[in-house]
């Protein structure tokens, strides 16, 4: 049964080479643009159903539903299976067709979520989210071995800062689209929505990705587009598997793992807390504070895209120098969140700085920086080296902040009050020490 799946999911042969130069451009044009509005758009799209708890969790405090700490390790759960999922199913990924690999995935987490919406049970809740986590994880890999079969090693920059606004486009449907529903119908919808829209996103998926193009009789992308860095011959398995395992070797892969885990607390803070804590700590509503984090995942596509654009075209596509403006903007902006003026305005620059801030670190610690240094067939192992650091870092994070919030948990007449201060403490120094650990990595470079 096991290797029937695995076959399933295989990447497929590769077919005679197409001698027409004009079809082979045709066929690149055609399919590179499907690839990217399936791994950018399909990703964003699906993202929403990994955030949904975020949006729903004072509905389910006020309900009586769950307390923080179960909250806390309800989201604990997915972020551990999704670790575990991206370091296994990055490697699995540079073997897979992207085609089957993801729309499967997408199928699956949308699946998880519609089931979410019936579940009132701890640890019923825990074992769906915790699988959800573990489909959620085909999604980074497959998207960076699609664009890495797709476009060449000059583009990575600027397609990678592409690709990772869909994490902005998920958080930003999440925040405002999944909260007017979750205001509106209840926390129930707030899983049912996204699962629908995943259900239609798999669909998608399936219909605009291909397999690797050497599977159509095209070129690979490098020598179609004249730009190899001489790591063709790796195309065995054997060979592959050796080159995947390569990068365990790699001291500076460990140190990205642990600068983006510590990244990652600070994103999932927000992402996971962030409604919750401007609904009773700055007392908007939940479409008020949607709207708020929507403004910070505008600027993260800002982010996302001027980290490619800057450290290619104006640092030679040096990751580090720009690692430390964009580590100091988001700082600014955690600054400005939680201890600057309780105006509206200063809010709202907070959120722009932030956003932007966190997204572009999250582009490049989060995987562009490992892809760089690592061979580039294996772009997917890389990944998943990198994720699964950056979801225990993320799972941490929900286990430690539901404690600290748990904790300074009191009730007041009747009415109950959180003390968010030790977990914005926690958040922060996070992002101090992704900061510094960025730092030490100042003379690496892009493998070529």
């Amino acid at each position: 049964m096991a290797g029937s799946w695995l076959t399933f999911f295989a990447t497929g042969p590769d077919l005679p080479a197409i001698s027409d130069q004009g079809e082979v451009d045709r066929l690149y044009r055609k399919h590179r643009l499907r690839v990217m509005l399936a791994i950018t758009l399909g990703y964003g799209f699906i993202y929403t159903c990994r955030l949904a708890l975020g949006v729903v969790k004072k509905p389910l405090l006020d309900a009586g539903i769950f307390t923080p700490s179960e909250l806390g390790t309800i989201g604990s759960a997915l972020f551990f299976t999704y670790a575990l999922g991206k370091l296994t199913n990055g490697f699995l990924a540079d073997h897979a067709n992207m085609k089957r690999f993801l729309a499967v995935a997408f199928l699956t987490t949308a699946i998880c979520n519609l089931a979410m919406g019936f579940v009132t049970t701890l640890w019923l809740a825990v074992i769906i989210w915790g699988l959800n986590g573990w489909f959620q994880s085909f999604g980074a890999p497959g998207g960076v071995v699609a664009m890495t079969a797709w476009y060449s090693n000059r583009e990575r920059g600027r397609t990678y800062g592409i690709w990772s606004t869909a994490h902005s486009i998920g958080e930003g449907l999440t925040f405002v689209g999944i909260g007017a529903v979750v205001a509106t119908f209840g926390w129930r919808a707030g899983y049912w929505a996204p699962g629908v829209l995943g259900v239609i996103t798999a669909i998608g998926a399936y219909l605009l990705l291909q397999d690797r193009p050497q599977t159509l009789g095209l070129p690979a992308v490098n020598d179609w587009k004249h730009d190899s860095f001489g790591e063709a011959g790796h195309t065995d398995i054997k060979s592959l598997w050796a080159l995947q395992l390569s990068i365990l070797k790699m001291p500076s892969i460990w140190v990205l793992c642990l600068a983006s885990a510590t990244t990652y607390v600070a994103r999932y803070a927000i992402d996971s807390w962030g409604i919750l804590y401007l609904q009773v700590d700055r007392g908007y509503s939940l479409q008020m504070a949607g709207t708020l984090l929507m403004i910070s995942t505008l600027a993260g596509i800002v982010g996302a895209v001027g980290f490619g654009f800057i450290s290619d075209a104006w640092f030679g596509a040096r990751r580090p120098p720009v690692n430390l403006i964009f580590a100091l903007l988001e700082l600014a902006g955690l600054g400005l969140l939680f201890f600057g003026p309780t105006d509206l305005p200063m809010l709202i620059l907070g959120m722009l700085l932030y956003g932007m801030g966190l997204t572009g670190l999250v582009t490049s610690l989060g995987g562009l920086f490992a892809v760089d240094i690592a061979p580039k067939r294996v772009a997917g192992a890389a990944m998943g080296v990198i994720g699964i650091f950056s979801y225990l870092g993320a799972g941490i994070e929900e286990q430690v902040s539901g404690r600290l919030l748990q904790h300074g948990t009191t009730v007041v007449d009747g009415v109950t009050h959180y003390d968010f201060g030790p977990a914005i403490s926690f958040w922060i120094g996070a992002s101090v020490v992704s900061m510094l650990l960025a730092l030490s990595l100042w003379r690496v470079r892009r493998r070529d």
